[in-house]
């Protein structure tokens, strides 16, 4: 096993350009990618132009169709889609290394959160999950930015985390795994809420009122689900929904801004090469929250819109809840 190696699995945006920030590092870097082009345009061009177009990429990235290659590495960073998650780590079954898991959502059918999948999947590996606000083409160019690191051993989490920093990279440790993976998939759907408003012509004052309310929902449902405040109001959770919902860099925030402009949801997602993660993301956490016996009018709405109701009639619904006290 080479010690000096990481491992990524993803060759999409936010694969593409955690493999760069390990790379710049000085790490030799393994990517697994599904898409036979993006394997061939980064082994001979030193870059992916279908999913982080204008960023030349390091020589030490090398991709691969081979997942199982990722097995001779000690830390891989598994960044596929929530919903396939499970399917790549069954791949991955003669893997004993520490995972990061990177990705944002719930997994449909079993509600369970993406480490709790990963430790049913590969029970015999460490896990931990990193998380916050990140947009791909920043972190790939270098830009400063700050993450959350949380596994259940802090001894792991710190271990992890000096692996994978760097000077404009910077993890913050916790063991509040729950609360990390609850903020990034949550803020995901709030995020097209916040489009919405933008697209409808709302406002700024709206906008607020739906990252305020949002973030209380976010809360209310990590709390029932584990998580730690703390957590949810730090850069995992409060940090990350701050960036998605007030940026169309955000593929979750265009999407949001498209529907509020009259388009459909099902013509806005056929459009999309890259995955609007809180659109699958939505229908999971209204099942999740109704479970946890948890209110979240916010993410009804998302989903209301998500199914093809009508921007004004969703609209009038939130507006028309009858007054309360504020509270989380």
């Amino acid at each position: 096993m080479n010690e000096g190696m990481i491992g990524v699995a993803g060759g999409g945006a936010w694969g593409t350009a955690l493999a760069q920030v390990m790379a710049s590092g000085g790490r030799d870097v393994r990517l697994w990618a599904h898409e036979p082009e993006v394997i061939e345009s980064i082994n001979t061009r030193h870059e992916n132009p279908m999913f982080l177009a204008g960023v030349p990429l390091s020589p030490r990235i090398e991709a691969t169709a081979d997942l199982t290659w990722l097995s001779e590495v000690p830390v891989v960073l598994v960044v596929t889609p929530a919903q396939h998650m499970r399917g790549v780590l069954a791949r991955m079954h003669n893997c004993a290394q520490a995972l990061i898991l990177c990705s944002k959502g719930i997994e449909a059918g079993s509600l369970k959160l993406l480490h709790q999948v990963a430790r049913e999947e590969l029970d015999g590996s460490p896990v931990a999950v990193l998380s916050g606000p990140t947009f791909a083409h920043e972190v790939a160019r270098g830009l400063p930015t700050a993450v959350t690191l949380a596994a259940d051993d802090i001894v792991l989490a710190n271990r992890l985390a000096e692996t994978i920093a760097q000077p404009t990279f910077r993890p913050y440790v916790s063991t509040d795994v729950a609360g990390a993976e609850i903020g990034g998939a949550v803020k995901n759907v709030l995020a097209i809420a916040c489009g919405v408003v933008d697209g409808a012509g709302l406002g700024l004052n709206a906008r607020a009122a739906v990252i305020a309310r949002g973030f209380a929902e976010m809360t209310r449902f990590g709390v029932a689900r584990g998580a730690q405040p703390e957590t949810l109001a730090g850069i995992s959770g409060l940090g990350d929904l701050v960036l998605t919902c007030s940026s169309t860099n955000s593929r979750n925030f265009s999407l949001g801004v498209g529907i509020g402009q009259g388009r459909s949801a099902a013509e806005l997602l056929a459009d999309r090469r890259t995955v609007a993660e809180g659109a699958h993301t939505a229908p999971v956490l209204r099942e999740a929250a109704k479970d946890a016996g948890v209110d979240m009018p916010v993410t009804e709405a998302v989903n209301a819109l998500l199914e093809g109701a009508p921007v004004g009639q969703v609209i009038e619904a939130l507006l028309s809840r009858p007054l309360r006290e504020e509270k989380l």
